[in-house]
């Protein structure tokens, strides 16, 4: 069986980014549920906003109800990293595949009695947590937003800028926290003519510089990176293997973030991981502003060995007054805790997520799996 939920939750504090302002968002919560009742929920993270993605919240509910799901329903598998192989044919879509093969997996690990983390390859036992701080009204509003996410013991602080709101809020905080990891993120809303930016921006002793320009400018990126001491990192350049590959070869960049919700799901993430570990480059883990469920899934993914830079995956009381899953992620002093029991490690509040669902889609009555007798090595 395949359930999907579509859930709007508040956030605690908009959020502006050069190119919207988010102030409640809406995600697809998935459930799988195979033929001896295990069941597994995952988290479709799509904008609601074309303006981001054409894959909004409206297109994966078709892809869900019309092909992805149906094409999971009755498969058999004996392992989630071979669910992708189910709906290869169907391009793109990634956030839609992403929630049900976060769900395929959830399943999985709990039917084998072990944490996801632990069924991915993941070594930590907490993940070194950052917090991201999107463009506010003033910088004095901005300078204390840092203050407190940084009193709070957050290991790095992700700014986002855009054209005339870059150097000056970036230098305010820096100043007033010279000794914290400060990264930014343009989420490609720069032009090479406006490099110099950069320029001022490589003076001011930050992590990275997150994707300066639009999605397919690899050779910009390219470019910039040669003028840079300060690493350049790539998001929405790369949704893909493929994508990555391009970029390794012409160094684009030095660090990649991976989101599980864009590339496709923990299947795809994880080997993302191990290429670009083995092409040179740091790697961390973002987030799209998951609930509970995908932020669960990241917690997971970020405990993979490669995963050295501070991760979004910050508390969920940073973005949601009351979250779906219980317990909800927490952020111990600048660190989440990778649970140790079964699946994900947190429930969905499931009564919660029916009652608020402004649509839900039930289709079948089993996703069949083989039952593993021994867990596979990942």
């Amino acid at each position: 069986m395949v359930e999907a939920f579509r859930v709007s939750l508040p956030l605690v504090h908009a959020f502006q980014t050069s190119s919207h302002r988010k102030s409640h968002l809406e995600h697809i919560l998935v459930r799988v549920q195979d033929a001896d009742g295990e069941a597994g929920w995952g988290e479709i993270a799509s904008p609601s906003d074309p303006y981001y993605s054409p894959e909004t919240v409206d297109s994966c509910w078709l892809m869900l109800e019309r092909y992805l799901g149906p094409a999971l329903l009755g498969a058999v598998w004996d392992h989630p990293a071979d669910v992708g192989a189910l709906w290869a044919k169907i391009r793109g879509h990634r956030f839609a595949k992403a929630g049900l093969d976060i769900a395929c997996w959830d399943m999985w690990s709990r039917s084998a009695g072990m944490p996801l983390a632990r069924a991915l390859g993941g070594e930590r036992k907490a993940i070194a947590a950052g917090v991201s701080l999107g463009i506010e009204p003033t910088v004095t509003e901005l300078l204390a937003q840092a203050d407190r996410y940084a009193a709070e013991g957050y290991r790095r602080i992700k700014l986002k800028i855009a054209p005339g709101w870059d150097v000056e809020p970036v230098r305010a905080v820096r100043r007033a926290h010279p000794d914290l990891a400060l990264h930014v993120d343009a989420n490609g809303a720069y032009t090479e003519e406006q490099r110099e930016v950069f320029a001022e921006l490589d003076r001011l002793g930050l992590t990275m510089i997150e994707q300066p320009y639009p999605p397919g400018a690899l050779s910009a990126h390219a470019h910039l990176q040669s003028r840079l001491e300060t690493a350049v990192c790539l998001d929405e350049s790369v949704d893909d293997l493929d994508q990555l590959d391009s970029a390794i070869e012409l160094c684009a960049g030095r660090v990649l973030n991976i989101k599980v919700s864009r590339m496709g799901g923990l299947t795809t993430a994880r080997a993302a991981h191990d290429r670009a570990i083995e092409g040179g480059w740091r790697v961390w883990c973002g987030g799209m502003h998951e609930f509970g469920v995908g932020r669960a899934a990241n917690v997971a993914i970020a405990s993979l060995p490669g995963f050295t830079l501070p991760s979004d995956v910050s508390g969920s009381d940073k973005y949601y007054a009351h979250d779906v899953v219980e317990p909800p992620v927490r952020a111990i002093f600048g660190g989440v805790p990778v649970p140790t029991t079964p699946g994900l490690g947190h429930e969905v509040d499931e009564p919660l997520v029916r009652r608020i669902a402004a649509a839900t889609l039930r289709l079948g009555e089993a996703a069949v799996i083989v039952r593993p007798g021994t867990s596979r090595p990942a």
